[in-house]
């Protein structure tokens, strides 16, 4: 059955956003994410300080679509007030791993993994900030999806093939994901 479908998000006080469909652009104090949706049967309208997701006669598919949307532009508000951040663990058991930034070329390089003459290398994101303090690893941002995928991409860059694994525990590994402190 078809039925009209509202969502309302609320948006602090120090957070403004603008909606340019197919764009929004939220600011806050910490800075400012752009992204666009393309969707063409949801009104999305601000009203105050407020931002209305809607469709009359929605359908399943459609509302999914619409508490997606709402779940992304929240995502986009918490990250401008907050920021978010993820700590992995760099765990060498065989062979001693050496981590280095290389903020000229944009690059994450893992030398010595398990002994590999060959370094390991992961491009960073922009609007992405790598930190090394020794066996962590910090990535910060005001992005989630870009945040998480950096520090999926630096797990994943360590990742251990055509051995037992039960052996070669070594890695980069995520320990934890957090919403950033608000810096007022």
């Amino acid at each position: 059955m078809k039925k009209e479908i509202k969502r309302t998000i609320t948006v602090p006080e120090n957070v403004s956003i603008e909606i340019e469909l197919p764009k929004i652009k939220v600011s806050g104090p910490l800075g400012r994410i752009e992204r666009t949706f393309n969707v063409k049967a949801i009104e999305i309208a601000k009203e105050g300080q407020s931002i209305i997701l809607k469709k009359e006669k929605a359908t399943k598919k459609e509302k999914k679509l619409i508490n997606s949307i709402a779940s992304h532009i929240n995502n986009m508000i918490e990250g401008t007030l907050k920021g978010y951040e993820y700590k992995l663990q760099i765990c060498s058991i065989h062979f001693p791993i050496t981590v280095k930034i290389d903020k000229q070329n944009n690059l994450f390089l893992i030398k010595n993994f398990l002994g590999e003459t060959k370094d390991r290398v992961v491009k960073l994101k922009p609007g992405v900030d790598v930190s090394v303090e020794g066996d962590i690893v910090t990535v910060k941002g005001i992005d989630k999806e870009a945040v998480g995928q950096q520090a999926a991409d630096i797990e994943m860059a360590t990742r251990v093939r055509a051995r037992d694994r039960r052996v070669f525990q070594d890695g980069i590994w995520i320990i934890k994901k957090e919403k950033g402190k608000r810096k007022d």
